[in-house]
């Protein structure tokens, strides 16, 4: 796929790790210029691991080449405005490093400095109680994760969209909580996967009508990045999805990246509004193979 004089912009990448990363990369890969949000209080840290050669080995191209970035804005995807954030985040040392953060300002500093965009990626998600069951979520817990994880697409197509080219696309990332209970995934982090494909389909009428625009995301399947580590059992979902979804095998980064890279591409240009699976098929499974009760059943 051809994406030469495209460009992306990628929210949520702060590593070399995870999803964010995997699509920025298939993007490069087809050629296409990528501009980066990282969250604010790590910037610092991203973009010196980069120009200390930490990334080089994960930044190789199918062509032998290192993939490159237009520019990293700090972005906090809680903040719509300047005005909407508090006292404490604003005084706060890793804040203060940085300015224009906040949704708004980034797609006007993107807009300025290079103009109209072509995709825009939401590789964002944060729950500060995850690790707590639902029932005993708080409010401002179970807030906070839908603000971060399912809100901030909203706010970022609200500003980008009126400055991505015609026939641009949209896309988020998803997990199969937001349909199947999935304990140890809490703090209503479940609720706000549920938020964001619901907002997928009702973004894809209203962008496309507004400004013939496709938006879709990806429900993919664990992987083993820094952030799914935080939660804390994301090796025993690896161990239960290769032991029970139809394809036995780990679910590779670039798996995603290149579904992302399809539906993102022209060549999905009549698909929009769909909640795609990338999860070696665990999502079409009833029942746990692993289970003891089911030790008798033919395989």
């Amino acid at each position: 796929m051809n994406l030469k004089g495209k460009k992306a912009f990628i929210a949520g990448i702060g590593d070399d790790q995870g999803y964010g990363w995997a699509i920025a990369k298939e993007l490069a890969n087809a050629g296409a210029q990528i501009l980066i949000g990282t969250w604010t209080p790590v910037v610092k840290i991203f973009t010196q691991s980069w120009s200390l050669g930490k990334f080089d080995e994960s930044r190789k191209l199918a062509n032998g080449s290192l993939m490159e970035y237009l520019k990293v804005y700090p972005l906090d995807a809680v903040f719509d405005k300047p005005e909407d954030v508090p006292p404490d985040i604003r005084e706060n040392k890793r804040y203060q490093e940085s300015s224009s953060y906040t949704v708004s300002e980034v797609a006007s500093q993107v807009e300025k400095e290079f103009g109209k965009i072509d995709i825009l990626v939401h590789a964002l998600a944060n729950g500060p109680e995850v690790k707590k069951p639902l029932l005993e979520t708080s409010r401002n817990g179970y807030l906070a994760a839908l603000s971060a994880s399912s809100y901030s697409f909203i706010s970022l197509l609200q500003h980008f969209g009126p400055q991505i080219n015609e026939g641009g696309s949209a896309l988020s990332l998803t997990y199969i909580a937001s349909e199947r209970a999935v304990p140890g995934y809490g703090g209503g982090m479940s609720s706000a996967k549920a938020a964001l494909e619901s907002d997928t389909r009702m973004l894809a009428w209203e962008a496309g009508r507004k400004w013939n625009l496709r938006v879709n995301t990806i429900s993919a399947g664990p992987l083993r990045s820094r952030a799914a580590r935080a939660i804390g059992f994301i090796d025993l979902m690896i161990a239960y999805s290769k032991a029970n979804a139809p394809l036995v095998k780990d679910l590779e980064s670039e798996e995603i990246g290149k579904a992302a890279l399809f539906l993102l591409s022209p060549a999905a240009s009549a698909i929009t509004g769909v909640t795609l699976y990338v999860d070696n098929g665990l999502h079409a499974m009833g029942i746990g193979m692993d289970s003891p009760a089911l030790r008798d059943l033919p395989s």
